[in-house]
């Protein structure tokens, strides 16, 4: 018996149109997540992020948009676009096990919220912008103080929070996805090990390259989880036939 991810359909709801839609928007939006994560570290090695506030407005007053990538204005982008693609896999996977799969998906529109809360980008630079307006010494050091306070954001609860919740409900997802069919066994083993590779960032000396690990994972199960949705938005649409 063919157990291939490319023909098995059951359980994937496909009984209206509108969730054909649904599919291609999730894989588009998927496909294009993967390249987040490249650009990213492309944008690391260009412009490492400064340790302070009077960098980062030196930085957003040079170049502004350089600025908002160094302070990870892409993740946001990436935080969008895992809103269809949640809501594409929870239609895909909620008959397999629908408690579940609601969990998933009010996990993953919470963790879209956090990253939106973690990443103040725009905020640093209207900022950056008072700052270098500022007339006084005084309204400066304000400005300054209130840059401190944006890189503590950067760098505190929300991003836990997106972090963790990311890593625990990419192990739901994963529960999901091996309990059927539909996605095969190489999409959730990826998202399996993506999440628990996630928790090993704390280790010492070796944690980082881990970690680095998991996002490579995480990046080639984008891909696949994008190609599948996709083939699912070409099922033919076959309404269900009332029962007598």
């Amino acid at each position: 018996m063919n157990s291939s991810p490319r023909i098995q359909t059951s359980g994937a709801g496909l009984t209206n149109p509108d969730w054909n839609r649904l599919y291609r928007f999730g894989g588009l939006a998927s496909l294009l997540m993967v390249a987040v994560v490249p650009i990213q570290i492309a944008v690391f090695a260009l412009q490492p992020p400064p340790e302070t506030a009077a960098g980062w407005f030196e930085l957003f007053r040079k170049n502004a948009l350089l600025g908002l990538l160094s302070f990870e204005f892409l993740f946001l982008l990436y935080g969008i676009l895992s809103v269809p693609r949640s809501l594409a896999l929870y239609f895909a996977v909620r008959k397999t096990d629908p408690m579940l799969s609601v969990v998933f998906l009010a996990v993953s529109m919470l963790s879209t919220v956090a990253v939106f809360t973690a990443r103040p980008a725009f905020e640093m630079l209207h900022l950056s912008g008072q700052y270098a307006s500022a007339s006084t010494e005084v309204r400066r050091a304000a400005f300054l103080a209130a840059g401190e306070a944006m890189i503590a954001v950067w760098h505190g609860t929300a991003y836990w929070v997106c972090y963790f919740l990311g890593s625990i409900n990419g192990l739901i997802l994963a529960i999901v996805m091996w309990k059927g069919r539909l996605f095969g066994r190489a999409i959730p083993a990826l998202r399996t090990v993506s999440s628990v590779l996630d928790f090993t960032l704390f280790i010492p000396v070796v944690g980082l390259f881990l970690s680095i690990g998991s996002a490579l994972a995480l990046m080639v199960f984008d891909i696949l989880v994008g190609r599948r949705l996709l083939q699912l938005g070409r099922t033919p649409f076959h309404p269900l036939k009332t029962q007598k």
